[in-house]
């Protein structure tokens, strides 16, 4: 396991997901502009309860929206679409993983991403490798 003195915070884990943002190619990057990304420390009890999750430490990162394969005209007035990251999960998995962690970050933005423009995990992985 990694020794750290002081761990990343939120704001360096912000900076990190958002260069990874910018890195993504068009048309996905133009279609990212209203979503809103939030970094926590973990997922709420509540969250953790819909997904059926015991331990905060299992969830990295949330899509709350509907997918874009899933809109109509009909929803006009929703709520933006929310990409959720969770620093201490993200903090854990990097500390006793080998990748960087401005890899794992953006590894689990595009998995995130990936929801909101409903991508098969195949299409996650080459949207990824796009952003290396």
């Amino acid at each position: 396991m990694r020794r750290f003195e002081i761990p990343p915070s939120a704001d360096e884990i912000e900076a990190i997901a958002r260069r990874a943002l910018r890195s993504l190619p068009e048309p996905f990057a133009g279609h990212l502009r209203d979503v809103v990304l939030l970094i926590e420390e973990f997922a709420d009890d509540e969250t953790l309860d819909a997904m059926g999750i015991e331990d905060p430490f299992d969830l990295t990162g949330i899509y709350e929206g509907i997918p874009l394969t899933e809109r109509s005209v009909d929803l006009s007035g929703t709520l933006p679409d929310k990409i959720r990251l969770f620093r201490r999960p993200i903090l854990d998995e990097w500390a006793g993983g080998e990748d960087t962690l401005e890899h794992l970050v953006a590894h689990v933005l595009v998995h995130e991403v990936g929801h909101h423009f409903g991508l098969s995990d195949a299409d996650m992985h080459a949207l990824e490798e796009a952003v290396r």
